[in-house]
């Protein structure tokens, strides 16, 4: 018969025989328990994400196979800074600070959908989604931080694949996004008063 496809979102880590997954396989004669066994294990670094997967069946042999898809960029450095929302004004409002370990770590899960030539090319793709985020990267913006990649400066974590923030780093971290935060304080006052006015005038239309 040749090949069937499933496809579901499901919570990294937490699939189940329950709807929609379990249904879907009964019919296909597959063991549910192997497969939901190898989905949990694809898909445990995406923990408290919607993760899009596909299961592809071989109905003759009942070998399967197991795609898993990536939630998008932004929502993967949200989930690592645990952060709810970016910035509204990401240029000048900085609302945290990654380690590199921490952008190779979202650059890995993300490595497969990119089509980029090297992990280092995707470091510095995730480093552009977080410029956008407002979050700066060892304490620079995206600019900065890749003119340090691309002069090598952090090679030795790349190719370690380093993905643990160091504990002495941390500290150093907060102390940088602190300056950075003091530095724009006055102008993203200024920013907020400027847009305030629009606001109300939007409120009063309504």
């Amino acid at each position: 018969m040749g090949k069937e496809k499933i496809e579901a979102l499901i919570e990294g880590g937490k699939a189940t025989a329950a709807p929609p997954l379990g249904p879907a396989l009964g019919p296909m004669g597959v063991n549910i328990g192997q497969v939901i066994s190898e989905i949990n294990k694809k898909t445990e670094s995406f923990k408290g994400m919607k993760v899009p997967i596909t299961v592809i069946i071989d109905t003759d042999t009942k070998d399967f196979e197991i795609e898993v898809g990536t939630p998008p960029t932004s929502q993967l450095i949200k989930k690592e800074l645990n952060l709810q929302k970016g910035a509204s004004y990401p240029n000048i409002q900085k609302i945290a600070n990654m380690s590199i370990e921490q952008v190779i770590k979202v650059a890995k899960m993300k490595l497969d959908s990119l089509h980029v030539p090297s992990l280092k090319s995707a470091v510095k793709t995730i480093i552009g989604s977080a410029n956008s985020l407002g979050v700066l990267v060892e304490g620079k913006n995206a600019k900065e931080i890749n003119a340090d990649i691309d002069s090598g400066k952090f090679d030795k974590e790349i190719e370690a694949e380093a993905t643990e923030t160091p504990e002495e780093k941390k500290a150093i971290l907060k102390e940088q996004l602190e300056a950075v935060q003091k530095k724009y304080a006055k102008e993203l006052e200024k920013r907020k008063v400027s847009a305030a006015p629009k606001e109300d005038n939007k409120e009063k239309k309504k």
